[in-house]
């Protein structure tokens, strides 16, 4: 393993400490957080999402392995219960409650498919949720509604409804993961204790 090798490996081991720890949410802040902690310059290379992603598995197994277990079953249940409700609006849930990786302070998102989101919108008026506005993270979302919730923050992502054939990737090009309601209650059902897949 060469000297930059090591050090890739260093930032990524770092910056997912960080997220596991500190909650950070977003690979690339993490990764910038994780030079600045090891003193290394500025313009150092960083390791891909991919492999802070796996450093961050593998420190949740270790270091926080029934806190994590239990937090990820606590969330997808609550997604669970949230997109039970949105059946009208084709939900999915996404991001870091999905594939696994949700830290101390994850956000749950869920994407939902309207033919406006106002209607979204008309929708949680008519139930008295309270939501607030949040700025979209892709240009592709009409809207950001977030639900405080006691569990964790619920971000509701509104797309048009035909945006839901469209494959969406991530930074790195890998395909970006998402679930509808019965894939999700089936991975509750696997494991009940955790809503982990089955080995």
């Amino acid at each position: 393993m060469t000297a930059t090798d090591r050090q890739l490996q260093l930032i990524a081991y770092t910056a997912a400490r960080l997220m596991a720890e500190q909650g950070i949410a977003d690979f690339n802040a993490a990764k910038r957080k994780a030079i600045q902690t090891l003193g290394l310059p500025n313009n150092a290379k960083l390791p891909g999402n991919a492999d802070v992603e796996a450093q961050l598995r593998a420190y949740q197994r270790i270091f926080q392995n029934d806190e994590h277990r239990q937090r990820l079953r606590r969330l997808r249940q609550t997604a669970r219960d949230v997109m039970a409700r949105l059946q009208d609006f084709t939900p999915y849930l996404a991001g870091a409650v999905l594939d696994g990786s949700a830290g101390r302070q994850a956000e749950i998102d869920i994407q939902l498919f309207a033919d406006s989101a106002k209607d979204v919108e008309i929708f949680l008026l008519n139930q008295q949720v309270t939501y607030v506005h949040r700025e979209p993270r892709s240009e592709r979302a009409e809207a950001v509604l977030t639900i405080l919730h006691k569990a964790a923050p619920i971000n509701l992502v509104v797309y048009p409804r035909n945006a839901e054939r469209i494959t969406a990737r991530m930074r790195d090009g890998r395909i970006r993961p998402r679930m509808r309601l019965d894939a999700l209650d089936r991975l509750l059902a696997e494991d009940p204790e955790t809503g982990e897949a089955a080995e």
